[in-house]
């Protein structure tokens, strides 16, 4: 992991990203915060030429996103051509859709389907990533739901985008699944978790329980191109917590 391959997931910062003055201001502070990349996710209504001005203005490289999987069935052409316009090669889906779930054979289907869909992406020169919550790790005849993804979706053109804080979550162990999807994760989503009044919170990098020597070694051992930030919820700025992360990883440079 080098400083410059740490970005930011505007998730993270989607209630200052609504407008294309809230997504100036926003992009400037990560920017000064040290973050050389951004994933765009949560962003309002901007048109992509926007954004991508913007990101260029302040010096920010769009590396990844998450979109609904029906934009990638049914907008594939425009949605391609706003990655070839943010030359982000990583496009993402940040969860299954709903209809998917609660069994083997819809997570099997899913895998089936979504390959037809990400073999184009890669046709479009696009890599397409599979982000995880904590859902899929009940077992279905005996297998997590994220291992029946790895096992029967397409292993050259079906990536994974392993989010570290939700696997945890879900009983399982984050660097195992790291290295479980060698060969198909570019980008991997650091989140921590820690436990305030005996509930279970994010938490900035290394403010929390995770084990992160160890989880960014397994990142080193696939390759991970890209190491994306993220706090869905946090308990004080969320640009402050950005910063927190961004600087509690410097000691794994």
């Amino acid at each position: 992991m080098k400083r410059e391959n740490i970005a930011a997931q505007l998730y993270t910062l989607r209630e200052f990203c609504k407008t294309p003055e809230d997504l100036a201001q926003t992009l400037k502070k990560v920017r000064a915060i040290g973050y050389e990349a951004v994933q765009v996710s949560g962003v309002g209504p901007i048109d992509p030429a926007v954004v991508k001005q913007l990101a260029d203005e302040n010096g920010l490289k769009i590396v990844a996103t998450h979109v609904s999987y029906d934009r990638m069935k049914d907008d594939f052409d425009r949605l391609v051509a706003e990655h070839k316009l943010w030359d982000c090669k990583y496009i993402g889906i940040g969860s299954i859709p709903a209809s998917y779930r609660g069994s083997y054979e819809g997570y099997s289907n899913f895998a089936l389907e979504a390959s037809v869909v990400s073999r184009k992406l890669k046709e479009a020169g696009l890599q397409f990533i599979y982000h995880n919550h904590k859902f899929e790790f009940e077992k279905y005849n005996g297998k997590p739901a994220l291992q029946i993804l790895l096992d029967e979706s397409d292993p050259d053109s079906f990536g994974f985008e392993i989010d570290t804080y939700w696997v945890h979550a879900g009983g399982g162990s984050a660097a195992e699944w790291v290295r479980k999807v060698k060969g198909r994760m570019g980008a991997v989503h650091l989140k921590d978790m820690a436990i305030v009044e005996d509930k279970q919170v994010y938490a900035e990098i290394g403010e929390g329980n995770m084990p992160w020597a160890e989880i960014i070694a397994a990142c080193r051992e696939i390759g991970v191109e890209w190491y994306i930030v993220e706090q869905d919820t946090c308990l004080r700025d969320p640009f402050e917590s950005l910063a927190i992360s961004f600087n509690n990883l410097q000691k794994f440079l």
